[in-house]
């Protein structure tokens, strides 16, 4: 018989609160690289929205603080369509704690939005598209339609791709001095980027409810199973932030 399996307990009292400076250090971002980090909530049954199809109701003040800190040194935070129609985002401001770190490492203020929209139908009606500090950016394909791509030029900073795949997207925004990505979805993207080998990381929150799935949209299955490795669990409010590796990366 094999051996058995070994399971570690992890500590759920006791030990000291961490500070935003340790949170800052426990999602380090490499520098001479580009690095896409995933980041998802899921609940004990698999759903990432609850019944109001967002994701802040099955969320938690412990998961957006880690949500928020991982932004904070974000160059782009990537999205789908859908995930900013579903959403609604917020415009993304520059913050005064952050200033001076960001432009040390010859970053923007702010980091910046990138939308990837095959068809351009967004809501332009958003403040996310004149309210943020620096202007969003679409991604879109060739042959998209003219009216829409000239909305689009109004509100944003549009890149017009051959094709939108994983690897024409993160090389755009690279290409354009924004390696430190952060993918916030949909799953359509993410699933992508998975298969792509472009998922450096992967900051999953395990959220202590229920919720149904009625609002999660499922995906194709990959041609084989990704692998990742846990680097670190964080505990807060009933809920487990995990921070996982591609397999390879070492830190």
């Amino acid at each position: 018989m094999p051996d058995p399996v070994d399971i570690f307990g992890l500590p759920l009292a006791g030990a000291d609160p961490v500070s935003d400076d340790d949170l800052l250090a426990a999602y380090p971002w490499p520098e001479a690289r580009a690095w896409v980090r995933a980041m998802m909530v899921t609940t004990l049954d698999g759903a990432a929205a609850g019944p109001d199809g967002l994701s802040g109701s099955v969320s938690s003040r412990a998961d957006q603080r880690v949500f928020n800190t991982v932004r904070r040194d974000a160059d782009a935070v990537l999205i789908g369509a859908g995930t900013l129609r579903a959403e609604r985002y917020t415009p993304m401001r520059a913050k005064d704690a952050d200033t001076e770190r960001r432009a040390s490492a010859g970053q923007r203020p702010a980091p910046i939005i990138a939308v990837c929209s095959g068809s351009l139908d967004l809501p332009w009606e958003l403040p996310v598209w004149h309210e943020s500090t620096c202007q969003p950016m679409v991604l879109t394909a060739r042959g998209a339609d003219p009216e829409r791509l000239a909305t689009a030029r109004e509100h944003a900073d549009v890149v017009v791709l051959d094709q939108v795949t994983p690897q024409a997207i993160i090389a755009a925004l690279t290409e354009r001095g924004l390696p430190r990505i952060v993918c916030e979805g949909g799953p359509g993207l993410l699933r992508n980027l998975v298969e792509a080998g472009l998922v450096d990381e992967a900051d999953i929150t395990v959220s202590p409810v229920f919720a149904g799935t009625e609002h999660s949209p499922s995906t194709k299955a990959l041609p084989q199973v990704t692998s990742f490795h846990l680097a670190h669990v964080l505990y807060g409010e009933q809920t487990l932030m995990l921070r996982y590796l591609a397999e390879g990366e070492g830190r």
